[in-house]
């Protein structure tokens, strides 16, 4: 049984950083692609940034493009989120999902797994 439980999420001013962590048990994280999604009140859940699971090729979405990374240690089994130059509009629940296959996916529906979440809270 794969469990992924993310953590490093919080509240803080706008312009700050953070780094969220996604901690991979169950099977080696070198088995997955990976993917944050974030979930905003009221909005559907959308994929941030992805990697695959040789870490050679990495998708960012527009909103994030140049602010997040999105990078991966798989002798920790862990995937990270380093999150700067964080604006109100990224405050959101913040999920970690992995994809059984090399390559990452754009939709929810791509992913196998997901952690549980950590909320985002950047105010102005």
């Amino acid at each position: 049984q794969v469990e992924l439980v993310e953590s490093g999420g919080g509240s803080v001013q706008a312009g700050v950083s953070l780094r969220l962590s996604c901690a991979v048990s169950g099977r080696t994280l070198s088995s997955y692609a990976m993917g944050w999604f974030r979930q905003a009140p009221g909005k559907e859940r959308e994929l941030v940034a992805a990697i695959t699971r040789s870490g050679g090729s990495t998708y960012y979405a527009d909103s994030v493009k140049g602010r997040f990374t999105i990078s991966r240690d798989n002798a920790k089994n862990t995937v990270y989120l380093q999150m700067n130059s964080l604006k109100p509009e990224d405050t959101a629940v913040y999920y970690c999902a992995a994809r059984d296959s090399a390559g990452y996916g754009y939709t929810v529906e791509g992913y196998n797994y997901w952690g549980q979440g950590t909320q985002v809270t950047v105010s102005s």
